[in-house]
């Protein structure tokens, strides 16, 4: 319950409604209809399901589809609730009701699965007040016709019923079990891990297939630069101080990154660089004399074959990579990817080595989940899913293997864990 009140706290309450007039109204979103526009200031969060319909901006859609990686959205583009807009100004119109959401959906399911229970609890709830009932009846019955039928003393008879009620009550099959759950959780506890009791854990018994996120959970959750290259005639410390320079007027996720790797041992550039953002062609400034430009590889289109070709090999990989360009000639490249978590592959290891089979569901792209998969030992990768399409593979996993367990760190995987 305290989980579900934590994943309310991120659905967006408030919205700005655009009036006639071009002012907007501060609404309660469930006053929002189809057919109305919001707008969503920079940094503001999406308050439902629409379609952008004014300007053009980056969204932080974690929360929804698990991507490590912000998408560049203009007019037309789809947007969800509960997301996180970028450097830029929109307006929305609305195409869903508030409760039909994406994430109104999401918190739907869980809490439906909150009363889900499992076919030996349901069992255990209707035969438990009659089993109880029963022992509680006969042990009277016992105390008080045990010196007429057998001829115990009172004290006998007394002793003999308690004995009843204790063998008979459910307790001793209990007690067989708790000290030594109690144990294994305890510990589990001193290492970080939590349990929600002992059926959960000794579920692991019978494990034959494991679910992973891939965001967050089998990798870091933030790009990092992997590669980077310039041609020939280019020193790193010619260009990489521009590069450093212009990337620092941008907190673009893909800038982070960047400055991460190179800041700290890059010397700063003796006079300022002035930097224009345009969304979808990257940033652009000049300095002594020469124009630069820093962007996905899309926007241009004269490129040298070598730097072609290894961007082909690097986006087999899985990785995002950005040229860079001096007077409108691209000179190099940075090659950045969110990297597996160092703990991940001996955690797959492990599994194998128990027999259960391993699955990464992601809403990245194949390639992405792919290359992931294969640096971490992955056996099988689901790629292109929305929440509610992983709680439907963990339910296929469950009717192919038996025993499936989930693990995942995102409001988008809470459909798949319940």
């Amino acid at each position: 319950r305290r989980e579900i009140t934590n994943l309310m706290n991120l659905n967006p309450t408030e919205a700005l409604l655009l009036q006639a007039d071009g002012s907007t109204q501060k609404v309660a979103v469930n006053q929002l209809r189809i057919g109305d526009q919001v707008q969503v200031l920079n940094g503001g969060q999406i308050p439902t399901d629409g379609r952008i319909v004014k300007g053009a901006t980056v969204i932080n859609e974690a929360s929804i589809n698990g991507e490590s990686m912000p998408k560049e959205k203009t007019v037309g583009d789809e947007v969800f609730g509960a997301t996180i807009n970028g450097d830029h100004a929109i307006v929305v119109e609305v195409t869903k009701n508030p409760d039909e959401t994406v994430f109104a959906k999401i918190l739907q399911m869980v809490e439906a699965s909150q009363a889900n229970l499992t076919p030996a609890a349901t069992k255990i709830k209707k035969i438990e007040p009659i089993y109880v009932t029963t022992v509680l009846a006969i042990f009277p019955f016992i105390v008080l016709l045990g010196p007429w039928i057998f001829g115990w003393e009172w004290a006998e008879a007394w002793y003999r019923g308690l004995i009843f009620l204790i063998s008979a009550s459910p307790c001793a099959l209990a007690a067989s079990a708790v000290p030594a759950t109690l144990s294994a959780i305890s510990n589990l506890a001193r290492h970080g891990v939590l349990f929600k009791g002992g059926a959960y854990l000794s579920n692991l018994i019978d494990l034959k297939a494991i679910a992973f996120d891939k965001t967050g959970t089998l990798t870091k959750g933030e790009p990092e630069v992997t590669d980077y290259f310039f041609v020939d005639g280019i020193q790193d410390d010619a260009i990489l101080p521009v590069v450093v320079a212009m990337e620092s007027q941008s907190n673009h996720p893909l800038a982070r990154a960047i400055l991460q790797e190179f800041k700290a041992h890059t010397k700063p550039l003796t006079d300022p660089i002035e930097v224009t953002n345009d969304l979808g062609k990257g940033l652009s400034g000049t300095y002594a004399g020469h124009t630069y430009q820093i962007g996905k590889p899309s926007i241009f289109e004269v490129v040298p074959d070598k730097i072609k070709a290894h961007t082909d090999e690097l986006s087999a990989d899985g990785k995002t990579v950005v040229y860079i360009a001096k007077d409108d000639a691209v000179i190099g490249y940075i090659a950045m990817m969110d990297t597996p978590n160092q703990a991940a592959k001996a955690a797959i290891d492990y599994l194998h080595q128990a027999d259960v089979h391993t699955v990464m569901i992601t809403g990245d792209n194949q390639v992405t989940g792919q290359a992931v998969a294969n640096q971490v030992g992955i056996d099988q990768v689901v790629a292109n899913v929305l929440p509610e399409e992983k709680a439907r593979i963990v339910k296929d996993l469950q009717a192919e293997y038996g025993q499936v367990g989930m693990t995942g760190d995102g409001v988008n995987d809470a459909p798949a864990l319940v």
